[in-house]
């Protein structure tokens, strides 16, 4: 990758110099009207050609780019749904065009369809809208699976099915896994709606965890089940129900009763255009192979294994296959076997018939297909490791056109012919900007360009940059945020933010650098802020992220201290008043670098810290660190209860009572270790808030921490 650095001190040039030298204060780091807000919303193509559909204010345009009209205004909406016995709506819903001049909402337990000639409203169908959880709608017979409780049902047009119904142990309907291997829902319907495939998983077999309420008069246990490293996990399966035959079967995913199989992860379920067949990646709990696999839905039992990957350090699959259109015996399929994050295309008697990406870039994201799908869509970070592009790519030949040429990250809109495409982008020296494209290149619309929204205030200046990794051969990418009017020859207090875990980067080519108005804040009140995203995060390919295996915080410690040379490097940085901040991943990470280095951070803010691995989940633990009985080397080398007796300076620990990610017992027994070795450590917790504190409350955390940097930093 190249090296670049490019300079933002003045991010609006147009705006007087007189003017921008309002600061902003504490309350306002929770208004989102500081940052750039789309006067647009709801892109979306209509039917085939380049016909764009919007909604701007109160009001849903539609027509060619450039030259969009209203086909609709919120009065005239409220208006008929008064009429036909519905409330009326303070904003135009997220609509969909079923033709040139009918669209269909959703809105108060009905799927609505509204005749923009005729001015006519129909009901399509009811969906549950009160007590319906995890709300699952098919979209061609508008059946809806949803949960209550740990309980699965169907509502079909008024009438409720209940399809499984549990103890608190068994949960139906619902995300599995805790969340990982890009799972974040529990049923999935089939193509014609004819199935739902949806999981069961047990919990009897593992630890009720107490988490407690203290508004009860008496305080009372509120348990949950958490699984931690090295200790049972819960077993899934999955089920099918017939909407035909109101019939149920449970896939045969288990070839014996072993412990072994039945802690199997079972991942990225995906359903064949036929509805003959469901695909599952299977990872075993060592999580270093998985199997995709393919079950017979007529009687559940087991087909075939299709292919296998496996890595010494883990795999893990994120996506599921992706079938191409026309082409049912053809998918798609995610994987870094070659070290990056590729598209590879097979045919279903697992026959690998090309990689159709590859190169040292990651592929992002897949968009979709052209109109005959001989082309595909993706997000990638070929240009730049820090940007988000999206590109068309040739199934057959592997040939890559880039769409969006301006520099920052992009998210677009593709219509149905792939001929064209909206294009929303920003940088972080562009606030905003929206366009229509064909897929030559060529824009045919300008829909917006935001204006800053702090151009009134005092701009810090963001800069953006490389510098090489403790390998030195890995570039890094940093953000550095400084003071306004900075006076030469003076130097300034510095907070190093980290995160600095796996599936994370925070130095991103987007409006301030990724970074927010807490660390424009803080530049403001005369603070230099840095980020640099260490080895062990995300999107660089799969040894970058994965080299931190089975001993987290080494390498990323390394990578930091790296940064801290580079300010250390700076004029304007004083190196005697240095801070570290971060939360989660982040947490441990701060008391990591500040117990190791005292002498380069004189103060730390962690929220929410992992102390200890053997306190984390069995998921995401297991992938990075094996088991406690695996790694106990490791365990026992990044623990900081130990360490403890290291601390010196402040140390602020800030974490949630309620916290059921990182539990309260992290910090209770990082507190009592400093207890022990007699070390002083500040502690403050938000009594009702879990892993992160949301809400109004979060402007007394911002507080609360600056106020500990003015006092031990400053």
């Amino acid at each position: 990758m190249k090296k670049f650095v490019f300079l933002a001190f003045a991010l609006t040039l147009s705006v007087s110099v007189f003017s921008q030298d309002k600061m902003l204060s504490s309350k306002q780091l929770m208004s989102y009207n500081l940052y750039p807000q789309s006067p647009m919303r709801a892109f979306q193509f209509v039917g085939k050609g380049n016909q764009i559909a919007y909604v701007q204010d109160t009001v849903l345009y539609t027509g060619k780019p450039g030259k969009a009209k209203p086909c609709l205004t919120l009065s005239q909406l409220n208006k008929v749904l008064i009429a036909s016995g519905c409330e009326s709506m303070r904003y135009i819903p997220g609509v969909k065009f079923i033709n040139a001049k009918e669209i269909q909402f959703k809105t108060q337990g009905k799927v609505l369809r509204y005749n923009l000639s005729k001015k006519t409203l129909t009901k399509v169908a009811d969906y549950p809208s009160e007590e319906a959880e995890n709300l699952d709608m098919e979209t061609s017979t508008f059946k809806s699976a949803y949960t209550a409780g740990n309980n699965l049902y169907i509502y079909n047009n008024g009438n409720v099915h209940a399809i499984e119904s549990s103890d608190q142990d068994i949960v139906y309907g619902q995300s599995v896994h805790r969340n990982e291997f890009g799972i974040n829902k529990g049923t999935f319907w089939s193509p014609k709606g004819t199935y739902l495939a949806f999981y069961r998983m047990d919990q009897s077999m593992v630890t009720d965890y107490p988490l407690v309420n203290t508004t009860a008069r008496i305080a009372r246990e509120q348990p949950f089940k958490y699984p931690m490293a090295g200790m049972k996990s819960h077993e899934v399966t999955v089920g099918i129900y017939n909407t035909a035959n109101d019939s149920i079967l449970y896939l045969d995913t288990r070839r014996d009763e072993s412990i072994a199989e039945r802690e199997n992860y079972l991942t990225n379920l995906a359903w064949d255009p036929n509805e003959e067949y469901l695909y599952i990646a299977k990872i075993n709990r060592e999580q270093n192979h998985m199997w995709l696999e393919r079950y017979d839905i007529a009687d559940g039992e087991f087909d075939t294994v299709l292919f296998e990957e496996a890595n010494a350090r883990y795999t893990e699959p994120c996506d599921p296959l992706i079938f191409v259109p026309n082409h049912p015996d053809q998918f798609l399929w995610f994987s870094l076997r070659d070290g990056y994050k590729h598209l590879y295309l097979y045919n279903t008697d697992g026959q690998l018939l090309r990689q159709v990406t590859s190169g040292p870039y990651e592929v992002e994201g897949f968009i979709g297909f052209d109109a005959k799908a001989e082309n595909i869509f993706i997000y990638a970070n070929r240009e730049s490791a820090t940007g988000r592009a999206a590109y068309k790519v040739n199934l057959q030949s592997g040939i890559m056109t880039l769409l969006t040429p301006a520099k920052g990250t992009h998210s677009v809109v593709i219509n149905e012919a792939g001929t064209a495409l909206i294009d929303v982008y920003n940088s972080v020296d562009n606030p905003g900007t929206a366009e229509v494209r064909d897929t030559k290149g060529k824009v045919l619309s300008t829909l917006y360009q935001l204006e800053n929204p702090l151009a009134e205030y005092a701009m810090p200046g963001i800069q953006m940059g490389s510098i090489k990794a403790a390998d030195g051969v890995t570039d890094l990418y940093y953000r550095l945020i400084t003071p306004p009017n900075m006076k030469k020859g003076e130097k300034y207090p510095t907070l190093v933010y980290v995160y600095g875990g796996p599936h994370s980067q925070l130095v991103t080519d987007s409006w301030l650098g990724g970074g927010n108005l807490y660390f424009l804040y803080l530049a403001q009140q005369g603070y230099v802020v840095f980020t640099v995203d260490n080895r062990g995060t995300d999107n660089r390919g799969f040894e970058f992220e994965s080299c931190t295996h089975r001993h987290l915080g080494e390498i990323e410690m390394a990578d930091q201290l790296e940064g801290v040379k580079f300010l250390q490097s700076l004029p304007y940085v004083d190196k005697d008043r240095m801070g570290v901040e971060g939360w989660s991943f982040g947490g441990f990470m701060t008391i990591t670098m500040k117990l190791a280095h005292p002498e380069i951070f004189k103060v730390g803010c962690a929220g929410g810290p992992v102390i200890d691995w053997k306190w984390y989940e069995v998921m995401y633990g297991e992938r990075y660190m094996d088991t406690p009985q695996e790694n106990p080397e490791g365990y026992a080398n990044n623990s900081l209860l130990a360490k403890a007796k290291d601390l010196e300076g402040r140390l602020l620990v800030i974490h949630g009572a309620e916290d059921n990610t990182v539990v309260w017992q992290n910090s209770i027994e990082f507190i009592d270790a400093c207890i022990k070795a007699g070390k002083q450590v500040d502690y403050f917790v938000y009594p009702h808030h879990e892993h992160n504190v949301r809400g109004i409350d979060r402007l007394h955390l911002y507080e609360k921490m600056f106020d500990y940097y003015e006092t031990f930093l400053k």
